[in-house]
């Protein structure tokens, strides 16, 4: 394989070239990129002022927050600034730093969210067990190597894509720099790293989701044998949310990753992309927020707080 590099910079082509569109889309990803900012930033401050919201669920939650806001961060405000701009040239180490972290923070999400379906498995088919095992250290230990498996995965991802040759078009038929539509791209053969790029995903997806189906299988058995409606339904109102969460996620990166490049429609993969880049880590809070007595319990005693501080104030 050819390791010289040719290409110091590449063009993003972002999503369209009218000028009436790009003021449009810039409106709507900027005002969809303040929500993702405020609810996610929001929800993480919630969890640690709220000592009724320091359980284990909430933890990773918090954590799930934060990921969401830094890889949506990793890939909007470069958006917003070629729509505003009309610049779309990234250069090669920028490329390839936000190709980075947008895959080692997506991947930590991956991984909480299988942390997360453990957590709600424990928490009601062993509910005595519940304290005694999700403990702090557990806890910390699934985090830490839900972080270590991202930056794992994101070195993998940008060390193959980086090793290849580009020596002719330095065009992303893209508008961030992901690594099927900069892979493409190379004029060296890209066979292996197709096969790497195919072979790494699906392990962290389908290892992921076998943690995420074993335990929902153990938690529906469960649930299947309470007999009280109310206990019932109670105990899937929790899981709601976090299912809700992960047939979005789930579901987009399958499409998106688990076909060869050949296979690709990148029109099509440019408005997936804007589902999973934009639009996810800003449902996530909504629905983890709107589903939730005890969030919206601790959203309404925090109102409640500041209008009584700045009663005081004024």
């Amino acid at each position: 394989m050819e390791n010289s590099t040719k290409v110091t910079q590449f063009t993003l082509l972002g999503l369209t070239n009218t000028p009436e569109l790009q003021i449009t889309f810039f409106l709507v990803f900027l005002l969809v990129y303040l929500i993702n900012v405020l609810g996610n930033l929001g929800m993480i401050v919630l969890i640690l002022l709220d000592s009724q919201l320091h359980t284990p669920m909430y933890f990773f939650l918090c954590n799930l927050s934060l990921v969401d806001l830094c890889y949506s961060s990793a890939v909007t405000p470069t958006v917003l600034a070629s729509l505003l701009k009309g610049d779309n040239i990234i250069s090669y180490n920028a490329c390839a730093a936000q190709m980075f972290f947008f895959a080692a923070f997506a991947t930590v999400e991956n991984f909480l969210l299988a942390s997360m379906a453990y957590d709600r498995y424990i928490a009601v088919c062993k509910p005595l067990h519940y304290t005694s095992t999700m403990t702090t250290g557990l806890c910390a230990r699934l985090a830490m190597g839900s972080y270590a498996g991202g930056f794992l995965n994101g070195s993998i991802h940008t060390g193959d894509t980086f090793s290849l040759s580009f020596c002719k078009s330095n065009v992303v038929h893209h508008f961030f720099c992901d690594v099927p539509a900069v892979m493409v791209l190379s004029c060296s053969d890209r066979r292996l790293s197709e096969m790497v790029l195919v072979f790494v995903v699906s392990f962290n997806t389908f290892l992921a989701l076998l943690v995420i189906l074993i335990s929902y299988l153990l938690l529906f058995t469960t649930v299947l044998k309470i007999r009280s409606a109310r206990g019932y339904q109670k105990t899937l109102s929790t899981c709601a949310s976090h299912l809700t969460a992960v047939f979005i996620f789930y579901g987009t990166v399958i499409f998106m990753y688990l076909q060869p490049s050949s296979s690709h429609s990148m029109d099509t993969d440019k408005m997936a992309s804007v589902f999973y880049t934009m639009v996810i880590p800003m449902l996530n809070p909504l629905v983890y927020s709107v589903r939730n007595k005890e969030v919206k319990n601790s959203f309404k005693k925090m109102i409640e707080k500041v209008k009584l501080h700045l009663g005081m104030t004024f």
